[in-house]
């Protein structure tokens, strides 16, 4: 049984753990309201630049000369993962549900006898991506977006990833992030980049885009030449960002659930100390008077 000496320690440790926790979830709060802002404002772009270049996929499909991020390589037997993670921890299961989605998705491919290669852009994904899979980790991106981040981190990305392409080094790459819906609520996405997947037509605004008819200057196939590695940038700095908003709502729910059970435990703790100390002093009394009588 600890002693009183035991318990007033533990009890002034979780106390110091609480400031800790406090105040991270206050850092987190803050962070979360800048990542939130970006991570929405960059949406439209992305999912507009999605639609666009879905509208001039579906021109230029099937024409000879097609670019070779849309036409692809005709093949679909080596897969390259960007595996988007954080470089921290304290973030409830943010990184660990990007690694186990990551995860099945190697085990599927491998199942279907494809070769399946990994970009790692964080730390906490390679950390715990190469204890199984460090043979085929190809590269890892740590420290990305600090101070802040910004669309050349995702350029350095992007032109690694074409350079990779241009080579003949993978077929398809699709990305693996967590889209940010709310501080409590994170959503694992895999989006592919390489070659370019048009996005499923929907109703009202996207349904009018398919149907609509455009006229280009220059032709087609030269926009794409152009607009194609720029949207794998896009689509990079997009899940980045949602990466952002994502790591710092799972931390400021992590932290604050840490903090409510720092209160819990000192509770339990003080009731613990208190019981203690009162049979120790009732322990002292009837040795007193114990001790008394016998006189």
């Amino acid at each position: 049984m600890p002693t009183l000496k035991d318990l007033k320690t533990r009890i002034a440790s979780v106390k110091s753990t609480r400031k800790i926790t406090s105040a991270m979830k206050m850092v987190a709060a803050a962070k979360l309201r800048r990542a939130q802002e970006h991570a929405e404002a960059a949406r439209p772009y992305a999912e507009r630049m999605d639609r666009m270049l879905g509208a001039l996929a579906a021109a230029a499909a099937g024409r000879p000369g097609a670019p070779a991020m849309l036409a692809g390589t005709g093949k679909d037997d080596v897969h390259l993962l960007i595996v988007a993670t954080a470089d921290r921890g304290l973030c409830g299961g943010f990184n660990s549900s990007i690694v186990r989605a990551s995860r099945a998705r190697i085990r599927d491919l491998r199942d279907a006898g494809k070769t399946v290669k990994i970009l790692c852009v964080g730390k906490k994904g390679h950390d715990q991506m190469r204890r199984e899979y460090d043979s085929i980790i190809i590269d890892v991106v740590t420290d990305i977006g600090k101070p802040s981040l910004t669309f050349a981190d995702a350029g350095d990305v992007a032109d690694k990833v074409t350079r990779m392409y241009e080579a003949g080094e993978f077929d398809i790459c699709t990305i693996i992030y967590n889209r940010f819906q709310s501080a409590m609520t994170q959503i694992v996405t895999p989006q592919q980049l390489i070659p370019f997947a048009p996005p499923e037509a929907a109703g009202g605004e996207e349904a009018a885009d398919a149907n609509a008819l455009y006229e280009y200057e220059p032709e087609e196939s030269v926009i794409l030449d152009a607009l194609l590695p720029r949207n794998v940038s896009v689509q990079i700095y997009r899940a980045l960002l949602e990466n952002a908003a994502s790591e710092q709502g799972a931390r400021m729910t992590a932290m604050e659930s840490a903090s409510r059970n720092a209160g819990d435990m000192i509770d339990s703790l003080s009731i613990q100390y208190n019981r203690a100390r009162q049979a120790a002093i009732t322990s002292e009394l009837i040795e007193i008077i114990s001790g008394a009588e016998a006189l």
